[in-house]
């Protein structure tokens, strides 16, 4: 199944109207700087490695250690702002696949957002990740073996409105006012059984979408509902750009998704490696419901859930900042 091409589309160019909003007053200037893609737990106890890709604008990547943490960087002079989209994307993808790379090579990554700079060398960044290293070995052990999933369930087939009416009294009721009206009070009684129609399709989306959450919960650390509609985060931009340029994983009968349909829910979910088949089990029971459809995506690093590092508003899922510099 693919990924949701045009609600990404649109949520990229939210995220940069918002991010050149953020930084139209003033560019920060950076002699020298290290642009950050995540921190890794390394067998090495200091010093330097490279990891075989390029970054952003081809740039060669590293590995910056310090007390066997490790920051994945390149060198830069500045922020990446531009108002060309389609730049943008190149730089969201590469931005993810260094982080997927680091992720192979290390194990859960702790990712950044895209265009977090850090003031500064190589050694800059060895004495932030000493200044940081109680935050980062904790998160770097809670997080260790766990990544994020996406999920978005999505009605391609709605409930006709006369079964609706049908195991309704209510409903029943107002639909033989309607056939023994006037026009005008015929009109009004239209009025409240479509109200009466929304009421039911938003408790069953309710119920479906606490149910879900009810039984992924049991399998996985935490689950946080996200809104139906892609957000302006750029994290979710970085995702959902992976879903786009990969092809989104599918679950069940989900996986021949064409995009189509409403949106009845969306889920981010921090889960141990080892529960994905468990995980795949559940949306499966879900994709098996007639007129349902599952959209399964990930492993992801835990961008959602992973600890704030150099300032932002909101850890799950709201909009955070470019940084130049994350250090306190």
């Amino acid at each position: 199944m693919t990924g949701n091409e045009p609600d990404a589309t649109e949520e990229l160019e939210t995220a940069l109207e918002e991010q050149a909003e953020a930084v139209a007053d003033e560019v920060p200037e950076i002699d020298e700087g290290r642009y950050l893609y995540c921190i890794v737990r390394t067998e090495a106890e200091t010093g330097e490695s490279t990891l075989e890709t390029t970054g952003v604008d081809g740039e060669p990547v590293s590995v910056v250690v310090a007390d066997g943490i490790g920051a994945v960087v390149h060198p830069c002079e500045g922020i990446y702002d531009t108002a060309d989209l389609a730049q943008v994307r190149r730089w969201l993808v590469r931005h993810q696949t260094v982080v997927d790379e680091a992720g192979e090579a290390f194990g859960t990554p702790i990712p950044f957002q895209f265009d977090t700079i850090l003031r500064g060398d190589d050694e800059r960044v060895r004495e932030w990740l000493r200044e940081e290293s109680e935050t980062l070995e904790r998160a770097l052990s809670e997080l260790a073996g766990h990544w994020e999933y996406r999920v978005e369930v999505v009605e391609t087939e709605p409930v006709p409105d006369e079964a609706l009416i049908e195991d309704d009294d209510r409903l029943r009721e107002l639909d033989a006012r309607i056939d023994d009206s006037e026009e005008g009070t015929a009109f009004l009684l239209e009025k409240k059984l479509d109200q009466r129609l929304a009421e039911l399709r938003a408790a069953r989306r309710e119920s479906l979408t606490a149910d879900l959450q009810d039984r992924l919960a049991e399998r996985a650390r935490e689950v946080h509902a996200l809104e139906r509609s892609p957000t302006a985060s750029l994290d979710d931009a970085v995702v959902d750009e992976g879903d786009a340029r990969a092809g989104a994983g599918g679950s069940g009968d989900g996986g021949a998704g064409s995009g189509d349909g409403n949106t009845l829910c969306r889920l981010t979910l921090l889960a141990h490696e080892e529960a994905e088949g468990e995980i795949g089990s559940v949306l499966d029971d879900v994709a098996a419901t007639d007129g349902l459809e599952v959209r399964f995506t990930g492993p992801w690093p835990p961008y959602t859930f992973a600890p704030e590092l150099g300032g932002g508003e909101d850890r799950n899922g709201g909009n955070r900042s470019t940084n130049p510099d994350p250090s306190p």
